[in-house]
């Protein structure tokens, strides 16, 4: 009986200690507390030489503030979103952008984003050189969009 007795208070010592830690769990996930796209890093990454020094995603456009320096004046400079989805496809704004220069490229979206979703793709850079030659280079962007 003295061990029927041990072990029955010992699941209940633990169990309610697993109780409260469950209730715990669960209301820091019902306040949003866990919720992972209140935590998403933003990054803006393209090739060497572009730096991507500020960037905005909102329901309507992805705002990218872009500068050179890379060594060599792009003429014919765009930025598109790859692949299906919202923004899909859709192209900047086309510049020229000198060695050194900074310049926004606004994207606009013929399909809206929805405010507070995250926006992890793949961002297009096409640009000429000097020379004539066409580049195409993939970055990467992750932000959440904004109202």
């Amino acid at each position: 009986m003295k061990r029927g007795q041990a072990a029955v208070e010992f699941l209940m010592s633990y169990g309610w200690v697993i109780l409260v830690v469950i209730l715990s769990v669960a209301a820091l996930a019902y306040f949003g507390v866990l919720s992972p796209q209140q935590r998403l890093p933003e990054s803006c990454l393209f090739m060497a030489g572009i730096g991507c020094n500020d960037f905005k995603a909102d329901n309507n456009s992805v705002t990218l503030y872009i500068t050179n320096g890379g060594g060599k004046d792009l003429l014919n400079v765009s930025f598109s979103v790859e692949g299906p989805g919202p923004c899909g496809n859709d192209i900047s704004n086309i510049e020229e952008l000198r060695d050194g220069q900074t310049k926004t490229f606004v994207i606009n979206c013929t399909e809206k984003l929805s405010a507070g979703s995250a926006f992890r793709r793949d961002i297009r850079m096409s640009y000429t050189e000097r020379e004539g030659l066409s580049h195409n280079y993939l970055g990467r962007l992750d932000t959440q969009v904004e109202n």
